[in-house]
């Protein structure tokens, strides 16, 4: 059953980013991340999304061989305090900024995850997410999420995704059913992608009638080189905003409450949703 929220109240102006973080450099990608969200701030954004693994870099060579040094630690409140994060800290603090950006996290029972990190706007670091459904050999380095994450910005509700979950259309999904307003999903696709990069999260967004925020990573060395394509979409998977496939870029767009309520009020797949769908089936032999 989905939970009912009412629409936001007014307008929030996001940012996503495609760029090209350094493998294993945490404070330098941490740096970077800064100029970013400062960049974002001063065309209006108040949430920026960064990509998947962001801070340090999606290579999987490296993070096999520096699982230490690549991670950041949380502890069992899920906070992060990692002095390699000051400069982006400070950023968030000083614009009023909140920042969602990925990371790999160490927790204190030795797990390794895929997570999307919050930066408040006061500065604090905690981890919001850990990505659930890991893809390839992403299992051979980190541990699946157990749960899904929304986000509060304001009065909007926001559902945090991660690359190849928002590949399950379950997923989006349980975010809506949640009250999202908008699914904000930090990814890593690699050069040769493009088309279902650019189906998959249009795809959220109309089957839940929710915008959706992608951020991307974009250029690297074969066979990590990525694609960019960042894009925001509103909730009929109309594009808002979009990246190139290469090139580091920062995409910035307004979503606005009276889109989501007149997209839901025409398009109401969310309050048509059968409790039964998906039950028991009958097989016909034609």
């Amino acid at each position: 059953m989905t939970r009912s929220y009412p629409a936001p109240s007014g307008p929030l102006t996001v940012a996503t980013v495609q760029a090209t973080p350094a493998p294993g450099d945490v404070a330098g990608n941490a740096a970077a991340a800064a100029e970013l969200v400062r960049l974002a701030a001063g065309q209006g954004a108040r949430v920026v999304v960064l990509p998947e693994l962001y801070l340090c870099a999606y290579h999987p060579p490296t993070l096999a061989a520096d699982p230490v040094g690549t991670h950041v630690a949380a502890d069992p409140a899920g906070l992060v305090a990692d002095g390699r994060l000051d400069p982006l800290r400070a950023a968030a603090r000083t614009a009023g900024v909140t920042v969602v950006v990925g990371a790999a996290v160490r927790h204190p029972d030795d797990r390794r995850t895929i997570a999307a990190l919050v930066v408040d706007r006061a500065g604090g670091v905690r981890v919001g997410y850990d990505k659930q459904q890991l893809w390839g050999d992403e299992r051979d380095l980190f541990s699946p999420g157990g749960r899904g994450a929304t986000l509060l910005v304001d009065d909007w509700r926001l559902g945090l995704g991660i690359c190849y979950d928002g590949c399950f259309p379950e997923h989006g999904r349980a975010a809506a059913l949640d009250g999202a307003h908008a699914y904000l999903c930090p990814s890593g696709y690699l050069a040769g992608s493009e088309h279902r990069r650019d189906l998959y999260y249009a795809a959220r967004a109309l089957d839940n009638t929710m915008f959706v925020v992608f951020a991307n990573a974009v250029g690297g060395s074969d066979p990590w080189r990525f694609n960019g394509g960042a894009a925001i979409y509103d909730p009929q998977g109309r594009t808002l905003a979009r990246g190139a496939d290469e090139g580091a870029e920062t995409l910035v767009a307004t979503l606005d409450p009276a889109v989501l309520t007149s997209t839901r009020a025409a398009h109401s797949m969310l309050a048509d949703l059968l409790p039964g769908q998906g039950g028991a089936r009958m097989s016909l032999t034609g």
